[in-house]
């Protein structure tokens, strides 16, 4: 799950100038999803991704995972995988963030059911990319002078993969990688005298960091392949929440600015690919819509349990059959749902309801979505066609009941 990445950063999705040949080469082999969409915000989208619940039921406070909350590493581990984490953690909280949460403490990876973990900002902050300050289950908090962050965190991932080619898997890569501050990449000429207490931050080099994330993920697949488990794993990549604001980029000719922490299309529209030799048909294009409920019940059912267990509350519907080229309308929603309570900056908490062409909120404003990516211009009920309206009708009694 790349950080801060909206799907128009991506060639895949139309833009002009970003380079990323290893998820072009993901995209023919295996199925790109057209409508992808997360939280605006990372932890809201990070507590949804890895619960299955809508935000209203478990989100504390920013940086805050409930630990008394089940995660997909949970439920996995009961089906007998080894589970890994490396990246961003983040969902422990400093003391600004638990006093913000009313005084309630987040979660470790321990305790969120990843027995493997090389992360960073569990409890301390320090560098993400040079000279990273990073947290391992084996050797502790360390400081890796000279190195880069997120190509430490594929070594480990890498070593954890060729511990575990017998017996089943799950890692989760919550990447640090294209989240500012922006800086020079180990490629690139300026690196070695770069000092990350310079807190450099150029959007320009947006476009370095993107091509590096599109490396490790060439590093993942092909350590998938040399282990000769390819046609055993399935590899989702993912987009946590929109791109920066500071970041604009050229999409078939149209500049559009990233909207991160907002609402609209460019907030909460989010790149997604599925790659599976052998099991998901290559180069499929999916337009369904997909929200980060639906990651666990997709995930439990592709290692084989039982989603629709007593035992398992979600909001999600499992994508896996889609994966799997059934295209039954029970297996697609027909509309997302966010609850979005931010709890940290300037952002406003929202709450609505879209598919693919119409936007309610519950403050009763409609928006088109496909001629307003900016929701500029809400519209009126009796400016809309009798099929809208019956869809509107529809996403009001979904407001309704969630607010039961």
């Amino acid at each position: 799950m790349a950080d801060d990445l909206g799907y128009e950063a991506l060639a895949a999705y139309g833009n002009d100038y970003n380079q990323t040949p290893h998820l072009d080469e993901m995209i023919a082999g295996g199925m790109k999803f057209e409508n992808t969409h997360s939280m605006p915000l990372c932890t809201p989208s990070r507590v949804q991704l890895m619960t299955g619940k809508y935000n209203f039921r478990n989100y504390r406070g920013f940086g805050i995972l409930d630990p008394k909350e089940t995660t997909f590493g949970h439920l996995l581990k009961e089906e007998g995988y080894a589970t890994c984490i490396v990246g961003k953690w983040q969902l422990y909280g400093n003391a600004k963030q638990r006093e913000l949460a009313a005084g309630q403490g987040g979660s470790l990876p321990l305790e969120a059911g990843f027995d493997n973990y090389r992360l960073w900002q569990v409890k301390e902050l320090g560098s993400r990319y040079k000279d990273p300050l990073l947290d391992s289950r084996e050797t502790g908090i360390e400081l890796f002078e000279g190195k880069y962050g997120p190509d430490l965190f594929v070594d480990y991932l890498e070593s954890f993969m060729e511990k575990n080619t017998t017996k089943p898997f799950f890692a989760y890569f919550p990447m640090v990688l294209t989240h500012d501050p922006f800086e020079p990449i180990p490629s690139s000429t300026a690196f070695s005298d770069y000092d990350p207490k310079t807190r450099l931050n150029e959007p320009e080099l947006f476009p370095d960091m993107v091509e590096h994330m599109d490396h490790l993920v060439g590093r993942i697949i092909q350590k998938v392949n040399d282990l000769g488990i390819a046609e055993n794993t399935l590899i989702l990549f993912i987009g946590d929440n929109g791109t920066d604001r500071d970041v604009t980029s050229t999409v078939n000719g149209v500049l559009l600015q990233g909207n991160k922490g907002y609402t609209n299309d460019l907030g909460t529209h989010v790149p997604m690919i599925a790659y599976w030799p052998g099991k998901i048909k290559a180069g499929s294009v999916n337009q369904n819509l997909i929200d980060f409920t639906d990651f666990v019940p997709t995930l439990l059912e592709a290692s084989g349990a039982d989603a629709d267990s007593d035992a398992v509350f979600t909001d999600g519907i499992s994508f896996y059959p889609q994966l799997m080229g059934n295209e039954n309308p029970k297996n697609k929603r027909e509309w997302v749902f966010c609850h979005y309570a931010p709890n940290w900056g300037k952002f406003a908490p929202k709450t609505f309801v879209h598919n693919t062409d119409l936007k309610l909120y519950k403050n009763g404003e409609i928006y088109l979505l496909k001629e307003d990516l900016y929701e500029k211009n809400p519209v009126k009920k009796s400016d809309l066609d009798k099929n809208s309206l019956k869809v509107i009708k529809r996403f009001e009694k979904v407001l309704k009941k969630m607010d039961s």
